[in-house]
């Protein structure tokens, strides 16, 4: 049975597959998949963001019994909803300055079978994505700027994590860059109950250490 926020609402922990051996992709997630409850898979085209990863061809190649999630760093992501879903996404996240029509694309994400999540970045101010908010399944924050792995927490972005937890009590909030055990900690306490690490879990020695350390 697939794992699900709920069933670890406290605090739910998705890799991001970016920091993985592409080389070895399938073997790497498998190391941890025991230990975690989804896998966060970023789609960069060079465009939205200064780097590429892959698209959802290659992602359709990764196996897993858990949950995929699509975070579309992309500058046309109304294109890559099917593609996303044929690749097995169970859930698609945009980012709020790519919602032209923002409540219509999350819609149109439910109605293909996916639950929707509305990435924020370090600059936008939560005021500019509430009113989407009670149509998304989840809101992630970004706590570097999106596109590389490896970058330093931004804890100035912790004050938009703990307004949002008191105006939406029982939203999934996500946070997202340079997240490791001690960042997780700062991030728990301001609201956030789903942690996104790449570097930190596929770069440690001992991974399922390193995991089991993101939740004390």
């Amino acid at each position: 049975m697939k794992k699900t926020e709920t069933e670890s609402f406290g605090l739910h922990i998705s890799p991001s597959v970016l920091a993985a051996d592409f080389g070895n992709l399938n073997k790497d997630i498998a190391t941890i998949e025991p230990f975690v409850d989804s896998f966060h898979v970023d789609i960069m085209d060079g465009h939205y963001v200064p780097n590429l990863s892959f698209g959802p061809p290659v992602a359709k190649w990764i196996k897993t019994s858990l949950p995929l999630e699509f975070h579309l760093m992309v500058d046309n992501p109304n294109q890559y909803y099917w593609a996303a879903k044929d690749a097995g996404a169970t859930k698609i996240f945009v980012h709020a300055d790519l919602l032209f029509d923002n409540l219509g694309a999350l819609e149109l994400i439910h109605e293909l079978g996916m639950q929707a999540g509305i990435v924020v970045n370090p600059d936008m101010p939560l005021e500019d994505i509430e009113f989407m908010l009670p149509k998304a399944d989840e809101v992630l924050f970004m706590c570097v700027y999106p596109g590389f792995g490896g970058q330093t927490f931004m804890p100035e972005v912790l004050h938009k994590v703990k307004a949002c937890r008191e105006l939406f009590p029982d939203m999934v909030i996500s946070v997202d860059g340079g997240i490791n055990a001690s960042t997780g900690v700062y991030a728990r306490a301001a609201g956030a109950n789903k942690l996104i690490a790449g570097t930190y879990i596929f770069g440690a020695k001992d991974r399922e250490a390193a995991i089991k350390l993101m939740r004390i």
